[in-house]
Parts: C-alpha cells; structure tokens; sequence
C-alpha cells in the first residue's frame, strides 16, 4: 500500500519512519505540500493519503482522489472539519483520525498560556536579558479559588480540568454530554449562559462545527466579567478574531491566549520571519501585551508524536486489511 503523507515536516518523517520500520507493506511517501485543490494531482498513483489539520480536503480534493482509486484518508490529528466526509463517504473512501494521540499535551499548554498571560512571564524574560528587573507592570493574581470555565470536556478537556482542579480552582463545565469521571472529581456542570457570567479564565476544548463557529464573539462576551481571560488550544474558528480584538480595546478580554487561529493556514507551521504576514487582524493582535499567540504547538511533545505515528499506521494497516477499525470517522 503506497501512502502520500502530505504537510510533512521533519519531525513526521522521523516518527513515522520508526513506526511503518516493521510494516513492510506500507510505503509511506514523503511530501512537504499541503493536499488542496492546487495539490492533488500529487497524490496521482497512490493508495491513499495521510493529511494534517491545515489540509482542505474538499468535496473537488475527495472527488479527484477516488476518480484515481485512493481509498483511505489516514488524518495525523484528532479533528477532522478540514474534511468532507460526506463527500468522502459517497466515494466510498474510508476516513481515519487520532483521537486520543495526548490529550495531557494539549491541556498542559492551555495551563501554559493561562500561566504566562497571568504572571507575565514572556514581557519578564526579555525586561531580564535587557537588565530590567523593575516589578512595575507584572502584577498578577492567585489561580487558586478561581472560577475556571472549560466548554468541551472530552479527552483534552477532561485533563485540563483535573490539571485546575489541582491548582484549587472551582472548575464549571459546559459539554452535551457530562463527564461522570469530571463530576466524581468536584467538578460542575452547567449551562454557557451561567460559565460565561461566573468564569474568572474560559478555557476552549470543544471541535470546530457548525454551532460552535465564532463561539467566542460579540454576543457572548457581552455575558462574560470584565478582564476575563480566554485560551483557546482548539480550533482558531471558535473565536471571532475581529470581535476579540474590539473586547481588547474595551478591557471585556484582559488576556487572550491562543494556539490556534481561523486564518492560520495561511502562516502555521511555516518560517514567515522574513515574510510580511499579509493578515492585518492578526498583525494587530500580536500588538496587544495581555495576547499571547503561539503556532498550533499544543500537541507538539514527544509522546504525542510517536502516538500519532504509530496510530496513523495502524489506521492504514487495518485498512489495507479490510479490519474494522474503531477509529473510522465515516463507516
């Protein structure tokens, strides 16, 4: 079974070469670009197809893959919004992902950026290499016995709770389907109107769909404290940007961390240090002080990786079997 892994970088080829060593039948195919529409005829003359995040795995991607008998999607990722799957399912090709590759990496940098937008971390880093160590302008504030909202509580979601409980926060959920575990441990449940009203840090854990787009917006902010702080280590379209930026301005948002960001595919993943980012909304956030944006890196460990890798060809050795597989998105 010959695989074109697209959006590779060098950490996939390492992870994935160990894995696929034992696994003779899969030949996995290296490739820097990102399958989309101006990429596909690269995937000519394969079996199927492993993708990342930023990948648009459209309807005309979906049909130009089964038109030239590709049958399986192997993501490298737990969400899968980048992909028709309803395309992909009339075509007949099988679409498999990695939902559970580290749920504690993700979650450990959510608690990264709450910790450096509170305690000023990255302004203290460079005042010291310049000789600064003036305190003025790095207040921050106990975590412990605050109210700290997490929307979605699935694998990530469970473990960043657990994590700020840990650091005695009250923890207030928000999921259509409560997690027993998180209720045993303290946690509650409630509805967004309540966590939006009651939380000190809101927290995103939840996929990308048609009712959580722009989640973080306008209009739900309008329901939040003044100088809330929100992270989002999820998907960048569950946060209108423009409207973030405009509750910047006004004090609503007094820190904002971000992983992720609805453009990003534009600029993620890549050097653009000598580029000019043609994205004026997303110059003028990385202005703010109390922003803290990094590059889609939440899942970035070393455990996650070889989980990835190893799960991805599994998912393909199952396929090329003709096994049921659990982690079959679209059967």
């Amino acid at each position: 079974m010959k695989v074109a892994v697209f959006s590779c970088k060098p950490y996939d080829k390492r992870t994935l070469s160990d894995a696929v060593t034992k696994t003779p039948a899969i030949e996995l195919v290296y490739l820097e670009s990102r399958l989309s529409p101006e990429t596909m005829a690269l995937a000519k003359g394969f079996d199927a197809v492993s993708c990342f995040v930023n990948d648009d795995i459209n309807c005309h991607v979906i049909d130009y893959l089964a038109a030239h008998g590709l049958t399986a999607i192997a993501l490298r990722c737990a969400g899968f919004n980048n992909v028709d799957l309803s395309a992909a399912k009339a075509a007949g090709i099988k679409v498999y992902h990695v939902p559970d590759y580290s749920p504690t990496s993700v979650a450990e940098h959510a608690v990264a950026l709450i910790m450096t937008l509170n305690r000023k971390t990255h302004i203290a880093y460079h005042r010291v290499k310049e000789g600064n160590f003036a305190l003025e302008g790095l207040l921050g504030f106990n975590i412990q016995s605050r109210t700290v909202g997490c929307i979605g509580t699935g694998r990530i979601g469970q473990a960043f709770c657990r994590i700020m409980k840990g650091f005695g926060c009250r923890v207030i959920c928000y999921d259509v389907t409560p997690n027993e575990a998180l209720l045993e441990a303290g946690c509650e449940y409630t509805d967004l109107e309540t966590l939006y009203n009651e939380s000190d840090i809101i927290s995103l854990h939840c996929p990308l769909n048609a009712s959580t787009h722009h989640l973080i917006g306008k209009n739900s902010l309008a329901e939040m404290k003044d100088g809330v702080m929100i992270i989002n280590t999820s998907r960048g379209a569950l946060v209108n940007a423009q409207e973030a930026i405009d509750a910047l301005y006004t004090g609503k948002i007094g820190y904002l961390g971000l992983d992720v960001y609805e453009q990003e595919n534009a600029i993620f993943f890549e050097d653009m240090s000598s580029h000019i980012i043609q994205d004026s909304v997303f110059q003028l956030m990385l202005t703010f002080p109390n922003v803290v944006v990094t590059g889609h890196q939440g899942f970035f460990t070393q455990e996650a990786l070889e989980h990835i890798a190893a799960t991805t060809v599994d998912n393909l050795i199952l396929h090329a079997k003709g096994d049921p597989c659990s982690r079959l998105l679209n059967a």
